[in-house]
């Protein structure tokens, strides 16, 4: 392999979403370097975190319908029963949400957990929380998506958090989407929310670091059980 292909393997793709705001920082940096010296430093910083944050790495996905590939890279915040967002039209009924938190460092490009046709994509105004809150999943600004899979209808959601402010979805309803498929992503902070039909168990705790695109956080099977886990 050569210096130029180790080169182009190693640096991760941008998202087109980051270039405005790359451009931004870096033109403030020019700026500020004029004003000052030490601040050009800070700025070079910042838009270099910048360009990290936006970045869009390809991800190896398991493609099986009976697995749940988590939707950002994150760590698990919740594992559990609970009702979804009541414009999603899903009843009153608890079903299991299994949510990811992004912090500011995380890959923010959020991924289809599931195949299927998408029915339904309704954004809802709201507060800027903390997403680590499980009230934010009822009271913060999000965009919530229904899947319909081949194990039933699994609504996604992407909820805006304490930093972010923009919730980004180029997904279409009606249409189709393919498992780990890019839909959208969350700036600077963040959380996606999965909730699953009735005969999906986890496979992933609360605490756990999952890889959008390519951790199987939940699958279907009857003689399947939650696993124990244990921190190390």
């Amino acid at each position: 392999m050569s210096l130029i292909d180790t080169i182009r393997n190693t640096l991760v793709p941008i998202h087109r979403e980051g270039y405005p705001f790359i451009a931004a920082f870096a033109g403030a940096t020019i700026v500020l370097g004029l004003i000052w010296g030490p601040l050009f430093w800070i700025g070079l910083i910042l838009t270099a975190w910048c360009v990290y944050f936006y970045r869009d790495p390809e991800r190896v996905t398991p493609v099986d319908d009976n697995l749940v590939i988590a939707p950002a890279d994150g760590v698990v915040s919740f594992v559990g029963p609970a009702v979804p967002p009541a414009e999603l039209g899903m009843g009153e009924g608890e079903m299991t949400r299994i949510s990811v938190f992004m912090n500011v460092f995380s890959c923010h490009i959020n991924r289809a957990p599931v195949r299927g046709r998408i029915s339904l994509i309704e954004h809802r105004p709201g507060r800027f929380l903390n997403a680590e809150l499980d009230k934010a999943s009822s009271e913060n600004e999000r965009n919530g998506l229904v899947i319909e899979s081949p194990h039933g209808p699994v609504p996604v959601v992407q909820i805006a958090g304490l930093v972010a402010r923009r919730i980004v979805c180029w997904a279409e309803a009606p249409g189709q989407i393919t498992v780990g498929e890019r839909f959208g992503l969350i700036r600077f902070g963040s959380r996606v929310d999965v909730y699953l039909p009735a005969g999906a168990v986890p496979r992933v705790a609360i605490g756990q670091t999952a890889v959008g695109g390519e951790t199987v956080i939940a699958a279907f099977g009857s003689d399947l059980k939650q696993p124990i886990v244990r921190v190390s």
